[in-house]
């Protein structure tokens, strides 16, 4: 009975109900996408994309205009000065990666202190699910619907260019196609999640579920099952944990994915850490009985 009430209680007030509903999808999205952007290693272009949508969101709110172009014409502008600037320079990616993102995100700052407006830096930061506004929802929905139907249409190609580019290649995949589709809706994503998560914490989200997918299976389909329900539980369970405690919503989201992650990659039946000390002690075992015959 104390379980039910537990679960009841938040579910009287609206904005939590909101706010329950509106977690989940974003961790639907993250999840989803999550899986890719493991296997290409691309966690610190989330990074970078996350830092880089600050100035568009100071320049759409200073127009006035939906803060989701301003975000995603920022985020996907970085990734095309990545991109231009890797290709054109002896740099390397990561290199290029850390000057683009920490500049885009510097120059997000000036503009927080020299535009007049509302916007509050903590809420861009940190998240403000709780305080969402019916646009904002809007706004995520339709970036994180576009972001699912993307990756559905194209869900064989992706996997390809994530998993073997120079295969993908070799059939006549257009690589570079799929480097910006992928950049597309990973901005996309970011957009999506900004009101959840915040710009700090969204990498987790994006980076996190997929680990934990990755760490138990050996399939992919297996490995989006166990993200997808990672990360929307993580969610639910983060928006009550913040009314409980009367805690950051997006931190409280990120801590229960973070508990969940180290439970696995300790836990793991194959690839946790136990499990491969486990066969390393019975390889060691049979190495020394084959000495001995």
């Amino acid at each position: 009975m104390m379980v039910w009430n537990w679960l009841i209680e938040p579910l009287q007030y609206g904005f939590l109900v909101q706010a329950i509903w509106v977690s989940a999808f974003v961790g639907l999205v993250c999840a989803v996408l999550s899986c890719y952007i493991t296997l290409k290693g691309w966690s610190l272009m989330g990074d970078a994309i996350s830092h880089s949508v600050v100035p568009g969101v100071v320049v759409a709110y200073a127009l006035n205009i939906p803060f989701a172009i301003g975000a995603f014409l920022f985020g996907f502008g970085a990734t095309v000065a990545i991109g231009y600037i890797t290709s054109m320079t002896r740099l390397k990616e990561d290199a290029v990666i850390g000057i683009v993102f920490t500049g885009f995100f510097a120059f997000g700052l000036v503009l927080v202190t020299k535009i007049p407006s509302n916007i509050d830096l903590f809420h861009i930061l940190f998240g403000n699910v709780l305080g969402i506004s019916q646009q904002d929802i809007i706004q995520s929905l339709m970036a994180g619907i576009i972001t699912l139907v993307v990756i559905l249409l194209r869900r064989k190609d992706l996997l390809l260019f994530c998993f073997d580019p120079n295969h993908a290649t070799a059939i006549g995949l257009n690589t570079q196609v799929m480097y910006y589709t992928l950049l597309s809706v990973l901005a996309l994503t970011i957009v999506a999640a900004l009101q959840t998560a915040g710009i700090i914490l969204v990498i987790s989200m994006l980076v996190t579920p997929g680990s934990i997918g990755y760490l138990l299976s050996d399939r992919f389909d297996y490995m989006l099952v166990v993200a997808v329900i990672s990360s929307v539980l993580s969610c639910v369970l983060g928006t009550y944990l913040s009314y409980y405690l009367d805690v950051s919503t997006g931190g409280s989201i990120v801590v229960l994915l973070t508990a969940l992650f180290i439970l696995t990659m300790i836990f793991a039946p194959k690839y946790g850490i136990l499990a491969q000390q486990l066969k390393k002690r019975a390889n060691q075992g049979f190495n020394e009985e084959k000495n001995q015959i």
